[in-house]
Formats: structure tokens, sequence, C-alpha cells
């Protein structure tokens, strides 16, 4: 079945989400911050027709060409459409997210051999920050902020204080599974009270539709959910997959991806073991597991 026609929403004057239904592998959120002479994008999307139907949508909420791209993290649904905003825009993000852009590469054609992402060129921040960064859109103020590792080692939450909205990335999945395995699952519960105390009334979560701070309960409660199953499970001596596979999602069955508990899980593992927040882990094992949770058939890219 073909995706829903993306779609825009004003947030407020000169400030939108961009929205690629249903939020599912691939279909990601942007933002467009504009004062109508600058524009700030956040993200890009993970094919080059996409990212050229998301310039169409700047231009048709009247907002010049972006002179900054700023990017939540290194995930190439992210960030794959950053080629086709430079050389005039620069693009911005967490020092750890240039390099994990960089060793990542072509990663989404390892996945998904058969996506047509079109003719994409792995284009990584060439501006980075540690801790905090703020741009100006005329007179509106864009926070950048590093939440520590949580959905990976080099997020970025883009934070308007005065328009009380904040951009997620993918700390937030709005009726999609989290997913951890690059990341840390302590440190995505710690993002959540960071991302709390910002106080924002408007959410645009990585993926899914523009929500509000009830976002973090319902995230925080997957959270938990997976490091109860983790504990008793690995106290148990049972593998990520065995784990996954006697567990009883229950409400958490209505989101889409639920083939993801089990990456979930080998990222809660490792950290049992005590390995460091975002240590790597065996990609293959991962994503063979939950092709296994989907009776053996590779999840699938959605752009």
């Amino acid at each position: 079945m073909a995706a829903a026609v993306p779609y825009t929403v004003g947030l407020a004057p000169q400030v939108h989400a961009y929205v690629q239904p249903d939020g599912g592998w691939c279909l990601n959120n942007a933002g467009i911050v504009s004062d109508g002479t600058s524009t700030v994008l956040v993200d890009t999307t993970a094919t080059l027709s996409r990212a050229r139907a998301l310039r169409e949508a700047i231009a048709a909420v009247g907002a010049p060409p972006p002179g900054i791209v700023v990017n939540t993290h290194h995930h190439g649904d992210h960030t794959y459409g950053n080629s086709l905003f430079i050389p005039r825009a620069t693009v911005v993000g967490h020092e750890s997210c240039r390099r994990e852009l960089l060793a990542a590469g072509r990663q989404l054609h390892l996945v998904w051999p058969q996506t047509d992402f079109g003719d994409i060129s792995i284009t990584a921040p060439t501006l980075t920050y540690s801790e905090r960064l703020t741009v100006h859109v005329g007179t509106t103020e864009v926070r950048l902020i590093h939440p520590g590792v949580a959905h990976t080692t080099g997020d970025t939450v883009v934070h308007l204080p005065e328009q009380r909205i904040v951009f997620t990335g993918d700390l937030v999945f709005r009726g999609g599974t989290p997913f951890l395995p690059m990341g840390s699952l302590s440190g995505s519960l710690r993002a959540l009270e960071l991302l709390r105390g910002l106080d924002a009334t408007v959410v645009v979560p990585g993926h899914g539709p523009v929500t509000d701070p009830s976002a973090y309960d319902d995230t925080e409660r997957y959270l938990l959910y997976v490091a109860e199953v983790a504990g008793a499970a690995y106290a148990k001596g049972l593998t990520p997959l065995e784990a996954a596979r006697e567990a009883e999602l229950g409400k958490f069955a209505a989101l889409r991806e639920s083939e993801r508990l089990v990456a979930n899980l080998h990222r809660a593992y490792a950290e049992l073991d005590g390995l460091p927040e975002g240590s790597p882990l065996d990609a293959v094992a991962v994503f063979g597991d939950m092709a296994a949770m989907n009776g053996g058939v590779p999840v699938a890219c959605h752009a």
C-alpha cells in the first residue's frame, strides 16, 4: 500500500511541521522555521524525491530556501535529503551526529537495497556543537540541545522557547514503537525528563502526527516495559529473541513496528551487561531478530 501524502501543519506564525504519514520505517517528520527572509529546516527525508517534495512544501508556506539544516540525529531518513539543500544551506548537528553519519555512509541502502533513494550524496553536518547551540531566525530563538545518549549518541532536540514548541527527533515516536539499539534505554528515560523540563505545549515527534506532552508519558511507559521484560528475561538466561517472543505486548501491540521490541531488548541487555551507553551492537543480529519477529520477513522501508 502506498504511503499517504505528506502534509504541513502550522504550529505558530512562520513555524511549521512537515509530517509524512503514517510515520513508519523511513517516513520521518521535518520542521520549518522562517521569518520570511531566512529559514531553518529541521531534518530532511529518506529519498531524493521526498526531499524535493519537502523543498516544495517550504516554498508553499512562503519561506525561502533554508540557510541552515539541523539534523536531529544521523539516521538516513532524517539526513539523506541534506544534499539537496547545499551549498546554500549549512548543515548543523551534534558532533557525534557528524561522526556517526560519516561512519554509517549509505546506511539505508544496506538495509533496504531495493528502495529507490535517488542520487543522494552523504552530507554530514559541517557545523557541530557539543552541548547547546542557539540559532536566531529573525526574532525567533531556536535552541539546539543535546540530551545525551538516547535514541543515538548524537541526538539534538530543537526547542523554540517563546513559541513553546519542541522538535524531538526520534526521542519520541507517536503511534510507533521507540527504537533504541543505537542509543540507550536509560539515556532515553533521562531525555524524557529533559523534554518535560522544556515546558513545550506542542510536540513534533520524529515520526507520527504532531502531539502534546502526553507523548512523553506514553513513551516512558513503553521504555519501562522494555526494562521490565529485559530484567526478567536476562535473569532467566533468555536471548533477546526468546524474551521478545515470550513477552505479552498488551497495550503496546497497537504501536507500529512492534518487532522493534527485540532490538530494544538487545540494547537493554547490553546495559545489563555493563556496557557503556551507545556501545555498538551487532546490526546484523539486531535486524535479523526483527525479521524473525516478522516471521522471517525483513522490515520494510515505506519511503
